[in-house]
């Protein structure tokens, strides 16, 4: 009889690819994913441990599975919160049978094999996959699609030096894969009918830079369209401000695969902010990039995130921030309250505002966006755009779908009256806005992209070297 694995995913997009990947070797070995979490072998939980609030959700899950775990079920905890924490989660979880980091996942058959040869042996202290163990860049997995559409990690770690972020004390500076790495995971997801790839990494667009090339995404991005047969749409996500450059504009305008979607996280709009953040902070250079953006793709659709109560921020500086996103007017905005996190350069700076003055301002800022959003929205009337369904609302009886300007899980949605199956392509007409959402009619229905055979890519994985550099 076949195991039962149950997982669960918490956090970020990245965590959602790494997730993929676990399903993926855990059913190459004759696991069976299920949803019935009494019916499972295996309960293991993706952690989040970027912020307080999701460490404290990644607890409560595994704590809740503990508690209602049976007699020879094994509970796991994986990803960011078992690599920040290790060991010390045995301690805040006492149900725990293993942790393993996301340096390590990739061995995570290899790891359960351990984990029940150590129950064999009554031996009931949490295993911790050993650090000289990990694999420093997940380079060789074969994805399994979970979906019409697919996260794609492209790099793992970070390495810029956000004075708020924790990220890089656990996970390590950017480690890019190598690009026969990428372009094989591309191609066996279109195969399985993937119609949309969401290209992610902590820094996306530093990709390559731990290599020594400075612009390495837009080459991955034209490999990627020369080399994956029937490219379905790809979108970008997590862009650094200071690294979009003027051939990845170019890339992006050139090939229609490449969506007309980029997500800038800049954080804030004032510069002293900035600069105590760490971030770049000159803003006539993140104005002027905007400007590049916009009059390569008119309809390029922006979207960005920012955090208020950072410290020290004034009321002057966050009256600052409101302005800035007047004057850019971005299309879709994440906001955050600043999180103390222990450990960060930001945690030791003076004048920590005080959590209700943080509330405040996020209310002001969600406000003062929802109207922008508006605008961005009605503009949108009368286009025809194709989307691509994600699902159906039953009780409201109309499809789910999305079009460029909707990434998955943090956008809205353009609502199709009918009932249409997940993974169809629609043109419509768009007929209405709200700020999160589109209403539209659908025109024509599209055939679907057929999935095509992997072919095998041959000498990819070396380091890419662009035409007009010198080695």
């Amino acid at each position: 009889m076949s195991l039962k694995y149950y997982l669960v995913t918490l956090g970020c997009a990245k965590n959602v690819a790494d997730s993929e990947g676990i399903g993926t070797i855990l059913q190459q070995q004759g696991y069976v994913p299920t949803q019935a979490v009494e019916e499972a072998d295996v309960l293991i939980v993706n952690t989040c441990g970027f912020l307080q609030a999701a460490r404290e959700e990644s607890l409560a899950t595994l704590n809740e599975l503990g508690r209602h775990k049976q007699p020879g079920q094994l509970l796991i905890a994986a990803g960011c919160l078992s690599e920040r924490y290790g060991q010390q989660l045995a301690h805040d979880v006492p149900a725990l049978d293993g942790i393993i980091g996301t340096q390590q996942w990739t061995r995570i058959a290899e790891f359960l094999e351990r984990l029940r040869e150590r129950h064999r042996e009554a031996r009931w202290r949490a295993y911790v996959m050993p650090p000289d163990e990990r694999n420093h860049v997940a380079d060789s997995v074969v994805r399994r699609a979970e979906s019409h559409t697919a996260y794609l990690k492209i790099a793992d770690g970070c390495s810029a030096p956000c004075a708020f972020c924790t990220i890089p004390s656990f996970k390590g500076p950017q480690r890019s894969k190598r690009p026969g790495a990428v372009i094989r995971e591309a191609q066996e997801l279109v195969a399985q009918g993937v119609q949309e790839i969401v290209l992610v990494a902590q820094d996306l667009t530093a990709y390559g830079r731990d290599w020594g090339d400075p612009d390495g995404l837009p080459t991955l991005l034209e490999m990627l369209v020369q080399e994956v047969s029937n490219l379905p749409w790809i979108r970008l996500m997590y862009a650094y401000p200071g690294h979009v450059s003027d051939r990845l504009i170019e890339v992006m305008a050139k090939h229609e695969a490449i969506l007309h979607y980029l997500d800038i996280p800049l954080q804030h709009g004032h510069p002293a902010v900035l600069k105590r953040m760490r971030r770049p902070h000159k803003l006539e250079r993140i104005y002027a990039l905007f400007e590049k953006l916009r009059a390569a793709m008119p309809d390029i659709c922006l979207r960005t995130t920012f955090i208020v109560g950072y410290p020290g921020e004034t009321e002057a500086e966050f009256q600052a921030l409101l302005d800035f996103m007047s004057a850019v007017q971005f299309d879709k905005v994440g906001i955050f309250t600043y999180s103390r996190e222990p450990g960060t350069p930001a945690s030791d700076l003076p004048d920590q505002i005080p959590e209700a003055v943080k509330q405040e301002r996020w209310e002001r800022a969600m406000a003062h966006q929802q109207a922008i959003a508006l605008a961005r929205q009605e503009a949108q009337l009368g286009r025809v755009l194709e989307v691509l369904v994600d699902g159906y609302d039953a009780a409201n009886r109309r499809t789910l779908a999305r079009s460029y300007r909707e990434a998955p899980e943090v956008d809205g949605y353009v609502l199709v009256r009918g009932q249409y199956e997940p993974g169809e392509r629609l043109q419509v007409r768009i007929t209405g806005a709200m700020p999160y959402d589109l209403e539209g009619r659908v025109v024509r229905r599209k055939p679907r992209r057929q999935p095509v055979p992997t072919p095998d890519v041959i000498g990819l994985d070396a380091i890419p070297v662009r035409p007009d550099r010198t080695t």
